[in-house]
């Protein structure tokens, strides 16, 4: 996410620095150029997030070149006939300025950054999210199956391993978690909550001033419960099947997800796609709801660890974590260093075979529950071990493999493709 961020910032930046600068062309490729304005802009931007001296003229020539191979593949992108629909390009732009929104705050803060309106911002986008969509479908095209085989990772284990470094302690992680449930008094309370809004909002209440003043749902809340246009799949099914029997304008009656109470206003449809805003009041639950849960894991742990069944067993009747369940709880193999602070101190002191007691894990901004922790198995520090290693191996392998092939292919690209350098 930080990184689609970092990309659509970067070039909205590109944009305007290219708007203030003198420009020349420095290169052609196909049917589009490079100006000296994006050279400048991209040389210092990278001269400074690694302290290197922007006059540099290495560096300057390795920018340029990697400019020249961007440019080189949307031109057999178009080639290729790469097709990709607005509803896409749409869909991409207004995700990167809802998540910039939250980052900066409101709408407005974001035109103010950038000093022009969301709409000219939209426009001023669109080309370059329309290019870079077609290069990753072109990309996908090209490598997005290639895989190694058994001695291909051998041959890249035996030629790399003495500069591979040493591998971090490495560890594999399952849970079983439970959020806590409020009582059927503490429900009919919340529901009481988002019923009184939408009341309001029918006898005149503006629906963007009262998201803004009572949503739980702070992203959303600071545009007036704003979520964008979002295909269908990726909200909770009571949400979707409440909203997409929504005319346009219309607002849905009080809706229970599992994350609270939801009312819900249907702005656009564009096929699978709706541009929604709601109001969210989550259901808080109290602390016997907290004890109840913390007993119930306590339980679940002493059962296992008395042999009346398998971690693994009890996570797919249990957890709450929908994603993990079903395989068992598992959560999968880390480099320690990868772990997040929450995991790293409920693994800390376990050995392997472990269950750790139950813990509170916060995984959205007051959003919580609480799970027991099961310490598969704990590898510590060591050298690069064909066997102890391989997925790691195999996924340094294929990505070797990738980029050999890619630029053999961007080789093949400069001989068929015309493009000239005019520095």
């Amino acid at each position: 996410m930080k990184l689609i961020i970092g990309m659509f910032v970067l070039v909205l930046s590109a944009h305007i620095y290219s708007q203030q600068a003198l420009d020349k062309v420095v290169a052609v490729i196909d049917n589009e150029i490079i100006l000296k304005s994006e050279l400048d802009f991209q040389v210092n931007l990278y001269a400074a997030q690694r302290q290197m001296d922007p006059n540099s003229k290495t560096l300057r020539e390795q920018i340029l070149n990697s400019l020249i191979e961007e440019k080189l593949l949307y031109a057999q992108a178009e080639i290729d006939s790469i097709q990709i629909t607005e509803d896409e390009i749409e869909q991409r732009i207004n995700y990167q300025i809802n998540m910039l929104t939250q980052q900066l705050g409101s709408l407005a803060n974001v035109e103010k950054q950038y000093g022009m309106s969301i709409e000219r911002i939209k426009r001023e986008l669109r080309d370059d999210v329309k290019k870079n969509v077609m290069v990753q479908r072109l990309q996908e095209k090209n490598f997005g199956n290639i895989s190694v085989t058994f001695p291909e990772v051998k041959e890249f284990f035996n030629l790399y391993k003495d500069s591979l470094g040493t591998i971090p302690e490495k560890v594999t992680i399952y849970h079983i978690f439970q959020n806590p449930k409020a009582s059927e008094k503490i429900k009919v309370k919340f529901r009481e909550k988002a019923q009184s809004i939408l009341d309001s909002i029918k006898t005149g209440a503006d629906f963007a001033e009262m998201a803004k003043k009572y949503s739980d749902d702070p992203g959303s809340a600071r545009v007036g419960g704003d979520l964008g246009f979002v295909k269908k799949g990726v909200f909770y099914p009571e949400f979707e099947a409440a909203a997409f029997k929504l005319r346009q304008g219309e607002i849905s009656e009080v809706i229970e997800s599992p994350v609270g109470f939801h009312i819900i206003q249907l702005i656009e449809r564009r096929g699978e796609s709706i541009n929604t805003r709601h109001i969210l009041i989550k259901i808080k639950a109290d602390d016997k709801a907290d004890l109840n849960t913390i007993d119930f894991l306590s339980a679940v742990r002493d059962s296992i660890i008395k042999g009346f069944g398998t971690f693994q067993d009890f996570a797919k009747k249990y957890s709450e974590d929908k994603e993990s369940a079903p395989f068992g709880g598992e959560l999968g193999t880390f480099y320690i260093n990868q772990l997040d602070k929450p995991l790293l101190d409920a693994i800390g002191k376990l050995k392997e075979g472990d269950i750790g007691f139950p813990r509170r894990l916060e995984y959205s901004q007051g959003v919580y529950g609480y799970h027991i922790v099961f310490l598969k198995s704990r590898i510590p520090q060591h050298q690069p071990d064909l066997e102890l290693d391989y997925d790691e191996l195999k996924r340094l392998a294929t990505e070797y493999k990738k980029q050999q092939q890619y630029q053999k292919w961007i080789a093949e690209l400069k001989q068929k493709i015309f493009w000239e350098i005019r520095l």
